[in-house]
């Protein structure tokens, strides 16, 4: 190549093509999708339904108590204004109260655009996809907890 010139004559490398987001129901016409939040993970199955929200045997209001866990469990069907129309099953293990409401949703979110992937733009861009990857920090030696350090004294 003596200039920048014959650069045009260069085919362009092979594009990748956009992901093809395709439908993956069972036979049961359910789809499932693993959510995790902290230490809590959360198997969610997705079918078409009446709305009923049930967790780990429970009804949701009855195994989340707060409000504030219940509203975060249902941010993700309300976003997708599919309010009424899926019955969602899950099972969830690990982690406190607010880690197990957090995992559900992302499992949720997860499970819902694999059923209908149409709806993977709108929950992408409220944020419903993406893990949330905080966990606790680990305790270093040397140290009370994982940064706090022990009183000082001089004398």
């Amino acid at each position: 190549m003596a200039d920048l010139s014959s650069l045009k004559d260069l085919a362009p490398a092979s594009e990748a093509a956009a992901p093809v987001h395709v439908r993956k129901v069972d036979s049961l016409g359910r789809s499932y999708a693993t959510g995790k939040r902290k230490n809590a993970v959360a198997r969610v199955w997705v079918k078409a339904g009446t709305g009923k929200i049930t967790v780990n045997g429970r009804d949701f209001s009855a195994y989340f108590a707060r409000p504030v866990l219940q509203m975060i469990l249902q941010q993700p069907v309300i976003a997708a204004a599919r309010t009424g129309q899926f019955d969602i099953v899950a099972t969830v293990t690990g982690g406190g109260l607010s880690g197990q409401a957090g995992a559900v949703r992302h499992g949720v979110s997860k499970a819902l655009t694999y059923f209908e992937p149409g709806l993977r733009g709108v929950l992408k861009k409220g944020g419903f996809l993406t893990r949330d990857s905080r966990v606790v920090e680990r305790k270093k030696y040397g140290k009370a907890k994982a940064r706090r350090s022990f009183q000082f004294s001089k004398r």
